[in-house]
């Protein structure tokens, strides 16, 4: 039967559209069905029809055994026991994150080290050779173990195998905290970092912390790590203490997005915002409603935008609805559009043209299982537009501007590219 080498991956056309695509990483198989990433087990455990239809049903049984190795029965038998970890809240712009301790969101795997052996959050130990633990304070410590960026899957396949095995070099143990030091953030630092230096252990270094400086610093550093492949910010407040499950003094920031939407209504304040503005109730191009409270000054809470106004608004993510999550007032925008002439009630054009763009647009669409969605992109001078939504909608329209063409078509080139890695594929407009 055939088989795949370590790093190599291969499609086959199942019941969707789009093939699905069959892995071997560090010996831990995947597929891309629903059936493989449904599945309630660990990673190396799971198998589907066409792994088994690749690899020969003997094989894969061999592969994933029918019994659990002794420590996992132990383990199901007696109930691991968490450990207590600090866990982080969204940030939602609504705090002044100055004199904040900000490090890089890894995209590992977080573990928690007790002296003895790693845990994952629900107590399942990682079973980590002992060259690789070698060094490792007799204390407790939390953090990462972590690969690289844009390598989750293959952390993720390395450091659930239950075989210790080689592959173990390529992870570094991040570390960003001393869980039972009971003292402030910075003293805990401070020992940690002592700790390691003294220590020296080969596979275990202390995650870069600097101090936030203020709104405009957090947004550059949250741009450069981005744009490296980074996923995210973590935010610590400064005096803080550990403490077990969701805390407010460790925030996460993720990338921030920048759309407009009409206003519609003006709701109003309560406690100290009562007699004024509490929030804009506005609506997208594609009619998704929803308000925004933060981003408001007080002068334009006096004086809100006027219904009917189009403002910027900025947010971190969509919602499974297509709602922004965590939406903050950035401005009115200085002249708005005339009014559009009412909907006919008729299917969307199949060349929709994109507002601001002489250019047709370019247009790619996702359509997987539940997912039906559509992407387009055109470039006029130093201006980049995309609209973006369901199939059957109007979708919502974003522009970016550059200070010549060139960067605008690199831009352009760059979003392309991470589109069609995510499975998005062009269709003729």
């Amino acid at each position: 039967m055939p088989d795949l080498e370590d790093g190599q991956s291969i499609e086959v056309q199942g019941s969707a559209r789009l093939p699905y695509v069959l892995k071997n990483v560090g010996g831990v198989y995947s597929c891309t069905c629903p059936a493989w990433r449904n599945q309630s087990v660990a990673i190396e455990k799971r198998t589907c029809k066409h792994l088994r239809a690749l690899r020969g049903e003997a094989a894969e049984k061999q592969r994933i055994g029918t019994d659990l190795p002794e420590k996992a029965k132990a383990a199901a038998e007696t109930g691991a026991a968490a450990p207590g970890l600090l866990l982080a809240q969204t940030w939602e712009n609504d705090l002044d994150l100055a004199g904040w301790w900000m490090s890089e969101k890894l995209d590992g795997v977080r573990a928690f080290w007790d002296g003895r052996q790693f845990q994952s959050r629900l107590g399942n130990e990682f079973l980590a050779p002992q060259w690789f633990t070698a060094g490792l304070p007799a204390v407790p410590l939390d953090g990462e173990l972590w690969l690289d960026r844009k390598a989750f899957q293959r952390t993720v396949s390395i450091v659930r195998r239950q075989d210790k095995s080689d592959h173990w070099r390529e992870i570094r143990y991040r570390v960003f905290d001393m869980p039972k030091v009971a003292a402030p953030f910075e003293e805990r630092l401070a020992e940690l970092r002592e700790c390691l230096t003294s220590k020296r252990p080969a596979f275990a270094e202390l995650h870069d912390h600097q101090l936030c400086q203020n709104l405009d610093h957090l947004r550059e550093e949250l741009a450069r790590v981005t744009a490296i492949g980074g996923e995210g910010l973590m935010l610590r407040q400064p005096g803080s203490r550990y403490e077990a499950g969701r805390s407010s003094t460790l925030l996460k920031v993720k990338t921030f997005h920048d759309a407009e939407a009409k206003v519609v209504e003006h709701l109003p304040g309560a406690g100290r915002h009562k007699g004024r503005l509490g929030a804009l109730a506005v609506e997208l191009p594609d009619g998704t409603a929803f308000s925004i409270g933060t981003g408001l000054s007080d002068a334009e809470r006096e004086n809100p935008p006027t219904v009917g106004s189009i403002v910027t608004f900025r947010y971190q993510e969509l919602s499974d609805r297509g709602v922004p999550r965590f939406p903050s007032f950035v401005r009115v925008r200085a002249q708005a559009p005339p009014p559009s002439a009412p909907k006919a009630a008729s299917p969307p054009a199949t060349k929709p043209q994109v507002q601001g763009a002489t250019a047709m647009p370019r247009r790619f669409e996702f359509v997987e299982g539940k997912s039906s969605r559509f992407w387009e992109i055109a470039v006029e001078g130093g201006d980049v537009t995309v609209r973006f939504g369901r199939i059957g909608t109007d979708g919502q329209t974003q522009t970016k501007n550059f200070t010549d063409e060139a960067a605008a078509r690199k831009h352009a080139d760059k979003l392309i590219a991470e589109k069609t890695e995510k499975g998005y594929v062009e269709r003729s407009t």
